[in-house]
This record gives structure tokens, sequence and C-alpha cells, in this order.
């Protein structure tokens, strides 16, 4: 029991606690004007605990006023910062396994996108982040942080928008990037037949557990990549029977890559894409 350790135990552990909790606040407000507001903040402690230790009266009654109403005028005015810090440790993958009902929204928006982008012959990459981060690969696009939605989608893979070249990345209900690079499959099995985007779809699959879709500018068809597997010539409800599929696999249960990047789809085989 902890009870029974030394008191230097029990501090350290209160020590790391706050550290972690004043570190992760300046995290989240830095380059904001809440960073100021916490800075000067802690100025405001600082005089306090330096008004006690030389016993400045005036001061110390100043402090000692104001401490009932602290906890209110922190709330107040990091309550943006709050709200993004309880948003964001409600996102972990641990807690996300119990919500997977909510990926269901955005799956609809995505495949109203997709199905638009396709009549139109609208070249399309879409990245879905699971359980893996996909952080390097959004550094290398162009950071959008906007709410998915199928007419910003649409927007972004416009031939007149120069964010169309590469793919878009979606974290839950966010797209975080557009324009972004993905590594394409190496893997010697995949046909060499497919287009870039189906190839950089495969090829991010083959690395993370993201669901990737791709749109052919050339057939229109809708393809999606999984685990290195790549489902070709999808319709709307295939689609969003598939990515529904796909978001509701377990971390545990997750399937191998397998050997070849290509796999026999739902709706056939499709030679060539773009």
């Amino acid at each position: 029991m902890i009870g029974n350790h030394p008191h230097w135990i029990k501090g350290a552990i209160d020590i790391l606690l706050v550290a972690a909790l004043f570190y992760r606040l300046l995290t989240l407000g830095k380059g904001t004007r809440s960073a100021q507001m916490f800075m000067g903040l802690l100025l405001i402690i600082l005089v306090g605990l330096l008004a006690g230790y030389f016993d400045l009266l005036a001061v110390r009654w100043i402090m000692e006023s104001l401490r009932t109403v602290w906890l209110i005028v922190f709330v107040i005015l990091f309550q943006p910062e709050l709200r993004h810090a309880l948003a964001q440790w409600g996102r972990t993958r641990y807690v996300r396994s119990f919500l997977r009902g909510e990926n269901y929204g955005v799956l609809g928006e995505v495949v109203r996108a997709l199905e638009s982008l396709a009549q139109r012959r609208h070249g399309a990459l879409v990245v879905m982040e699971r359980n893996v981060g996909l952080r390097n690969f959004v550094e290398t696009g162009t950071r959008i942080d906007a709410k998915v939605s199928a007419e910003l989608l649409v927007t972004l893979f416009s031939p007149g928008s120069p964010l169309h070249d590469g793919a878009v990345i979606i974290r839950e209900d966010t797209i975080i990037a557009a324009s972004c690079i993905l590594p394409l499959s190496a893997n010697p099995l995949t046909a060499v037949a497919l287009g870039t985007r189906h190839r950089a779809a495969i090829g991010l699959s083959e690395e993370t557990d993201a669901a990737v879709i791709v749109v052919s500018e050339q057939t229109g068809s809708i393809s999606v990549a999984y685990r290195g597997v790549l489902y070709q010539r999808l319709d709307e409800g295939q689609l969003r029977s598939e990515l529904s599929r796909i978001f509701r696999i377990r971390p545990q249960d997750e399937p191998s890559v397998p050997p070849a990047s290509e796999g026999s789809p739902p709706g056939g085989a499709e030679k060539a894409a773009g």
C-alpha cells in the first residue's frame, strides 16, 4: 500500500503529477494568448509565495482575499484550453474503443464526397487514421484542422484547388491536413498497371492500420486499401460497408499485412487506375 511508503515517494508522485498537468496546459496554450495569461498567473502565484516568505502583510492580505475565487478565475481564463484538453483525453485509444459509433457520421460525409468526386472523375486520396498515428505524414502537407464535411473534401480535390495533389488525412471528425505525401508500395507483387494514388494507398496501408480510399481519375472507380490489400470497384453501399467493417476491428484483432498487396475485391478487380 502507498500509505506504508516513505513520505518522499508520495511527495515525488504529487510533484510529478502537478508538473505533468502544468506542462500539458502550457503545450496546449503554446503560441496563443493563453500562454501569456498562464505565465501571468504563475507570476501572481510567485508574488504570493514571496509575500508569505517575507511577511508582506498587505500583499499577503490581497492574495488571501483572492484565494476563494482562484478556481473560478482559472476556469474562465482557460476555458478553451480545458475543453480542448478534455476532448483530447477523451480521444485516446482506450476511450475510443468504447465510442466507435461516433465514426459513422464522419463515414457518411466521406462516402458522400467520394461518390461526388467519382461521378466527376476527379482523382482523390483520403486517409482515415485509426490507432497508429500519422504525424510524420501530416507534416508533409498543409494543415487544415477543419471539421469533416463532404463539401470541403470535394473542394480540396477539385482540379483548381492548390491542394488537390497528394492525400487528405482525417483524424476522428477533423481534416488534419491536405496535399500530404504518402510512401509508395515497394511490394513486387503489386500490379504494375496501378497508378501512383493506388500505390501510395497500398504503401501507407502496409505501414499503418489506416483506411485509405482512392478515386481513380481515369475510371472514376473507388478503391479502399487496408493492411496491404486493395479492394477495388466499390459502389456506395460496398464502400460504406467496408469502411464500417474496418472501423469495427479492435486493435487486438488487427490482421497482419499479407505478402501480396492486392486482394480479391467485393466487386471484382480493376486493371488500370490513375
